[in-house]
């Protein structure tokens, strides 16, 4: 089959359909998870007119170097050989829950159909399914994007699951969580972390903390309570501007969006390092720093149900 050409950005960004970026990723670890959203980043791209392609015309089958993953996750080439092939076998194995709440169901969806690692050339070659694609195709009303780059510090993949469900509300400047979404969305059950505090310790707490060290946007966060039980946590965030601008062959419009300040401590440490070429010294569209959390919790009446129930048709 010829595929049409894609054009693609220099600057490697991870596109996923909303669905996805909700979605449970069971037992990937973060490293797991790193090199995912790496082969995913290689997935978008435009055509010659700047329009988004369907998913039976984007290349399923694409290939991801350890130079490749060290440059931009700042991780030694030595140690990325083993990184990428474990991912090989977990990217085989792991099938991902997706909620299809229009449909009232819920959709285990097989990531990858042939994946393969290649000692000589220090690779892993992904070939992604059929039904994975239209989750990863740039549909402009229900997608989300970021640049890889922008997460490329984070230690821990509850830092990076949680930054990528902010990225849904940018624009908004806030998030609404059941405790139970945050437990699906971080694949954390009920069996671990047993006790709120702890989970709230090891996961969102622990992450709002990395990502502030990182950036300077300002988050803090609430926490809603059903009589003494925390059932929901409130986060809030400074607003991304964004600003329209239009393809000088189309005419058609596209959102950019305002550039935030990355951490003073951060950019000084970038700067030492002999490798800071693997970091961007500009973090552009969708990029997010966390600030001032806070945790006290917040008590609500007998509405919280009904707020929830708009909350989750508005974002069917």
């Amino acid at each position: 089959m010829n595929l049409p050409k894609l054009y693609k950005s220099k600057i490697l960004k991870v596109y996923k359909n909303k669905k996805l970026n909700t979605a449970n990723f069971g037992n990937f670890t973060h490293n797991d998870h790193q090199v995912y959203l790496h082969l995913i980043s290689k997935i978008a791209g435009v055509d010659q007119y700047g329009k988004y392609l369907q998913p039976d015309q984007l290349q399923r089958e694409h290939t991801l170097t350890a130079k490749e993953f060290s440059e931009v996750f700042n991780v030694s080439l030595s140690n990325c050989y083993s990184i990428l092939k474990q991912a090989v076998d977990k990217l085989m194995k792991t099938d991902i829950k997706v909620e299809r709440l229009e449909l009232n169901e819920i959709w285990r969806v097989n990531v990858c159909s042939m994946a393969k690692y290649n000692k000589d050339q220090g690779s892993i070659v992904v070939q992604f399914t059929d039904s994975i694609m239209p989750y990863l195709a740039q549909v402009r009303a229900k997608f989300i994007l970021y640049n890889l780059k922008e997460i490329a510090n984070f230690g821990s993949i509850y830092t990076t699951r949680l930054y990528a469900l902010i990225q849904e509300f940018k624009e908004t400047g806030w998030m609404l969580k059941s405790v139970e979404q945050l437990r699906e969305a971080f694949a954390v059950e009920n069996n671990k972390f047993k006790l709120y505090g702890h989970f709230k310790k090891h996961t969102f707490g622990h992450a709002c903390q990395e990502i502030n060290d990182n950036y300077d946007m300002g988050l803090k966060f609430e926490e809603i309570k059903e009589g003494r039980k925390v059932v929901a946590v409130k986060f809030f965030f400074k607003q991304i501007i964004v600003h329209q601008v239009a393809n000088q062959k189309t005419g058609k419009k596209t959102n950019t969006y305002l550039k935030p300040k990355i951490q003073t401590n951060i950019r000084i440490r970038k700067k030492a390092n002999k490798d800071s070429s693997l970091i961007s010294q500009n973090i552009v569209e969708g990029q997010l720093a966390i600030s001032d959390v806070k945790s006290e919790a917040k008590p609500i009446k007998s509405i919280l149900s009904s707020l929830f129930s708009k909350f989750t048709l508005s974002k069917k």
